[in-house]
């Protein structure tokens, strides 16, 4: 095995101002900072002055509310403003030499040959540190942005999506290595027994091909999934490399990290090759008191009309009408975020928690695992959760920029290099080099050529 395969992987999830609900509101705070790009380039490299595997864009392409919801809870709302996640990723890629670039983009509301292309683009300009978030879109307003009347039932768009990742993997095969010639003596720009048409065509698309670029210096990007539920779980076994996913507790993160590896596995896959890395919300402080102190300003910042909506978004279910130091009402099914929804349901129940108590509970990391403590006390956690096999690494969600982040990487990151569980220095110039995953081979050598 790598030697880096036995570090803590780390990703940094970007929220601008940061992931709890208010942290705009703070003082320490840029409340534009999703907008200003100075801010996210100290972000980025802020990251990589850590060390960090990767910084994880989010993206949503609806900002106004969904159908019935407070147009006045969303005005007190900052995180759906922010540049397109592709475009902030090529600029800061020359500004950044080792740090992973991922990107959100849904197979929902994209074609294949868009999203192949542009990450293709990515991963070139910087060199091999382009990753793909590959999701289905849980938000149902995203459909009124794209003609649609209706968001897509859960089936149908991970049914999509597996296509959707067929033809975009498909495509970035397009070529060998060693395609392109550039014989300006013989007048060959490229050699043509080493291209690959892919000349798809299936339930959702038909796409001809080939990409219009070279292969990628890491032979591909990193692909990258969120889903957890049923069906997000078959897709991630089938064509994650790695996986944000969300737990709150040891026994649930061993148990995703168990059946995914399994499923890899059974696939054929090996289940190294598949980095699961939850997400966790750190509060630090020079005692655990201080840093639940830290934690607590946000808190009270947080307006009910927009604790509300958020939860509300999360469960799928308008809770509008319901006195807010009520019980949570029982959580049906929902055709957004199934895994998040169930997640949330059951914790509600569990902890008799009120409607009040919730939106205050996923204010910090929208159901995300939180931790609170001194430096030593928050390695503790993430070595054993990293030790027991609950996780390959974690996607960091500071509550605040820049602050939080600060304190991460000058305090805990130490930490953990002391421990021997994190890096001293990038093990490579790619993306997968520093994950420690191997260039996958180019899949259409193995197929039947037309």
């Amino acid at each position: 095995m790598n030697v880096a395969s036995r570090h803590i992987r780390l990703g940094l999830f970007v929220y601008p101002a940061g992931h709890h609900l208010a942290a705009w509101r703070s003082d320490a705070s840029v409340a534009d900072a999703g907008m200003d790009f100075a801010s996210c380039l100290r972000i980025a490299q802020t990251a990589e002055r850590g060390l960090m595997d990767m910084i994880f864009l989010s993206d949503v392409l609806a900002a106004l509310p969904r159908p019935g919801e407070n147009l006045a809870a969303t005005a007190r709302m900052s995180n759906f403003a922010h540049f397109e996640p592709i475009t902030l990723l090529s600029a800061l890629a020359p500004l950044t030499g080792h740090i992973g670039l991922v990107a959100t983009a849904t197979t929902t509301y994209n074609e294949p040959f868009h999203i192949a292309r542009k990450f293709a683009s990515l991963d070139l300009l910087s060199g091999g540190r382009a990753g793909w978030n590959l999701v289905t879109s849980s938000s149902p307003a995203e459909a009124f942005n794209f003609s649609r009347d209706a968001h897509l039932q859960h089936g149908n768009r991970y049914r999509r999506a597996q296509e959707f990742a067929e033809i975009v993997l498909g495509l970035w095969d397009s070529w060998d290595e060693d395609a392109f010639l550039f014989d300006k003596a013989s007048g060959r720009f490229f050699d043509p027994d080493r291209l690959r048409i892919l000349r798809h065509r299936g339930e959702h698309f038909s796409v001809q091909g080939p990409l219009s670029l070279p292969r990628s210096p890491q032979g591909a990007p990193v692909l990258v999934q969120a889903g957890s539920s049923e069906d997000g779980r078959a897709l991630a076994a089938e064509t994650a490399e790695v996986i944000f996913t969300a737990h709150i507790t040891l026994a649930s993160a061993q148990a995703f990290y168990r059946d995914i590896k399994d499923r890899a596995a059974r696939l054929g896959r090996d289940p190294d090759g598949i980095k699961v890395m939850p997400g966790v919300s750190p509060v630090i402080g020079a005692s655990e008191t201080e840093a639940r102190q830290r934690f607590q300003r946000l808190q009270e910042l947080i307006h009910p009309e927009v604790g509300l909506t958020l939860l509300s978004r999360m469960t799928g279910v308008d809770l509008s009408g319901h006195d807010l130091d009520g019980p949570m009402p029982p959580l049906p099914e929902v055709e957004g975020g199934r895994s998040r929804s169930a997640m949330l349901s059951a914790l509600a129940q569990e902890q008799a928690l009120t409607i009040r108590q919730m939106y205050q509970h996923v204010a910090g990391a929208r159901g995300h695992w939180q931790i609170f403590g001194t430096p030593s006390q928050i390695a503790d956690q993430l070595e054993e959760w990293f030790v027991q096999q609950g996780a390959d690494g974690f996607n960091l969600m500071p509550p605040s920029f820049p602050d939080d982040l600060d304190r991460f990487v000058e305090l805990v990151v130490p930490e953990l290099q002391r421990r021997g569980l994190y890096r001293r220095s990038y093990a490579g110039r790619t993306l997968r080099e520093n994950l420690g995953l191997a260039v996958p081979p180019n899949g259409w050598r193995a197929r039947k050529r037309d």
